[in-house]
């Protein structure tokens, strides 16, 4: 039991390393390094590595090593088209039974950011990172939940970093909030999809060439 709560940490802690890019995106993973930083063998980071290589969040290349695995611009694509659909409908459930408290946690990522002119962006995509989390989380579906884990659809499309200016995007946000607390919950799923689908017609113009 307690080597398994050992690998469920370090997996957490590896992971979080790819979310924050202090490992990037085609960076050569040195177990010995990780393991020394982590304070642990190389046994229990070896299973958490093939558990992310499952994930298709590292990858082996032979004679070479493990890598973190670099995502393509189809596969990014591919990626807000899913997000836009899951999280569209994650924002509709959470919508029918979120409650006062809930909406309080919501409101609280983008407070700071209201009425600011100069907003710090590496603050403000934490507060976004948290903000679709807590939708995600709070949808009750246990299926999306799954399928969130397996795909790390999230995880993945934020490795793109901002795409939009928070001045942007704060907006569409505070509409999502505001069509929650009133509990429409098909403006809900509205608002989120357009709000990943308008992120996603800027990836496609800043990296195709597209407009």
């Amino acid at each position: 039991m307690e080597h398994l709560e050992l690998v469920d940490r370090i997996y957490s802690e590896v992971k979080q390393m790819i979310f924050d890019q202090r490992l990037k995106p085609g960076e050569k993973i040195i177990q010995e390094k990780i393991s020394a930083q982590l304070g642990i063998s190389r046994s229990p980071l070896l299973k958490v590595l093939q558990r992310l290589q499952n994930e298709m969040l590292v990858e082996s290349i032979p004679r070479r090593g493990m890598f973190v695995k670099s995502i393509d611009i189809d596969e990014l694509i591919d990626i807000f088209e899913c997000r836009a659909v899951l999280e569209g409908l994650s924002a509709k459930l959470t919508t029918e039974h979120i409650d006062a408290s809930q909406i309080q946690k919501l409101k609280a990522c983008f407070e700071p950011f209201v009425g600011n002119e100069n907003i710090d962006s590496e603050i403000y995509a934490e507060a976004d990172r948290k903000f679709h989390a807590y939708i995600l989380e709070w949808s009750g579906n246990k299926v999306i939940a799954q399928l969130e884990m397996l795909s790390n659809v999230h995880l993945k499309a934020f490795q793109a970093g901002l795409l939009r200016k928070p001045e942007q995007t704060l907006k569409e946000h505070l509409a999502i909030i505001t069509a929650m607390e009133e509990k429409d919950a098909e403006k809900a799923e509205v608002h989120m999809r357009n709000h990943i689908l308008k992120s996603l017609e800027a990836f496609r113009a800043k990296n195709t060439g597209n407009d």
